[in-house]
Order: C-alpha cells, then sequence, then structure tokens
C-alpha cells in the first residue's frame, strides 16, 4: 500500500526530530543528500551588528533575491493566499520558490511541532531553504494542494498574528482532505507591505481534534 503523503511529509519536515537531533528553538543542518542547489544556511550576525530590516526581500541563508512587489502583499488576505498558493500543485509541477522566500523577512522561519518515533511532542525549526530542500522531492512524486478553511485573527498596529486552519489534498478536486491542521503566522509591516516573521504549524490528530470555533469564518 503507498505510504500516505502526509506521513512521508511529515517524516521528512521532521526528519532531525525523529532521530533525537532536534533541539529547541534550534536550526538543524539539511537532512542527508539534500539538493545540489540547496545553499547552507549563513552563520548567524556578528555580535552588536544591527538586524536586517524585514525589506530586505528574502529569508536568512537566501539573501540577494529581489523583494518582490505586488498588491497582494498589501493585505494580509492577499500574503496569506500567495502563502497557500506557492507551496500547492500537482505531483512534479515546479513550485515557485522564489516567490516564497519573498514572503518572509530576512530572520523568517518555519517550524514544524508535531509527535517523533516515541511520541514526545518535538519541535522541528527551518530555515526557508530546510522547507525547500525537504518537501522538494515529496513534491516531485506528490501532488499535494493546501486551503485555507478559516482563519482567526488578532492585530495591533503594524503585527499581526493569524491562526489558519489549513486543510490538504492530494488533488483540488479531491472530496475529503487527507489532514488538517493549524497554522500559526506572525506577519509584520513594515508601512509598504506585510512579512511573514514566524510560521508554526501542527497537524491535528485523534488525540488533538480541531476545535468547532476554528472550522469556519474568517475574523
Amino acid at each position: 500500500m503507498k505510504q500516505p503523503a502526509i506521513a512521508s511529509l511529515l517524516y521528512v519536515l521532521m526528519a532531525g526530530a525523529l532521530c533525537g537531533t532536534a533541539t529547541a528553538g534550534g536550526v538543524h543542518a539539511a537532512p542527508a543528500a539534500p539538493l545540489a542547489a540547496t545553499a547552507a544556511a549563513p552563520a548567524g550576525p556578528a555580535a552588536g551588528a544591527t538586524p536586517a530590516a524585514p525589506a530586505s526581500g528574502a529569508a536568512e541563508g537566501d539573501a540577494g533575491q529581489a523583494p518582490a512587489i505586488a498588491p497582494e502583499l498589501t493585505t494580509l488576505d492577499g500574503i496569506l493566499s500567495a502563502l497557500y498558493g506557492t507551496i500547492s500543485g500537482a505531483a512534479g509541477a515546479p513550485r515557485d520558490w522564489e516567490r516564497l522566500r519573498s514572503l518572509f523577512t530576512h530572520e523568517g522561519r518555519m517550524a514544524v511541532h508535531g509527535p517523533n518515533k516515541t511520541g514526545d511532542m518535538t519541535t522541528r525549526v527551518l530555515t526557508i531553504s530546510d522547507y525547500i530542500s525537504r518537501v522538494t522531492p515529496v513534491f516531485a512524486k506528490e501532488g499535494f494542494y493546501e486551503t485555507e478553511l478559516a482563519r482567526s485573527t488578532e492585530s495591533f498596529g503594524q503585527i499581526a498574528h493569524v491562526f489558519s486552519t489549513y486543510e490538504s489534498r492530494r488533488s483540488p478536486d479531491e472530496a475529503t482532505p487527507f489532514q488538517r491542521g493549524m497554522n500559526s503566522i506572525q506577519l509584520v509591516n513594515d508601512g509598504q507591505r506585510w512579512w511573514i516573521q514566524s510560521l508554526v504549524w501542527q497537524a491535528e490528530s485523534e488525540k488533538n481534534p480541531l476545535p468547532a470555533r476554528y472550522l469556519k469564518g474568517k475574523h
């Protein structure tokens, strides 16, 4: 029987944690045999250095990419639509990874929170390049479409936090998603557009079902 897409995808993303090498809050090296084109993560900023402004246009490890100037990025609706759109596609369909990088601040990170082989909950922190190197082999073999089911937003000034309930399918016409879960997204606005500062997600499970309040509406 073919392994479900969600199982293989989560295994790839949680690889370090499943092997017992993840540490809380740490950024980990790419797994064995990463894509040859994936750049290594750079060293951290020198002590006393001024952090890069959000408008750098690329996540750390991907400096030099031109910032995306698009009207969609001036609204939360637009940047979240771009986020879901860039990771979705048919098996073997190329993703626009430069667009994905352009959605995040220079220091932007992704993290997946889930159980390891022993059942303990573990957090796997990823640079954008880490994420790309892990999911590209999976997306080459399996279709993956993620859409937003519901959203809960809190904002103040130029910062926002979004709980975005997601559904994952292998094809856009698949009636029932093979996986649901929650994307916890922090965003900042530099006065011109929104940037994703961090994205942490956790899949729904039988022991941890999504509450009804997160299953409909956008507020």
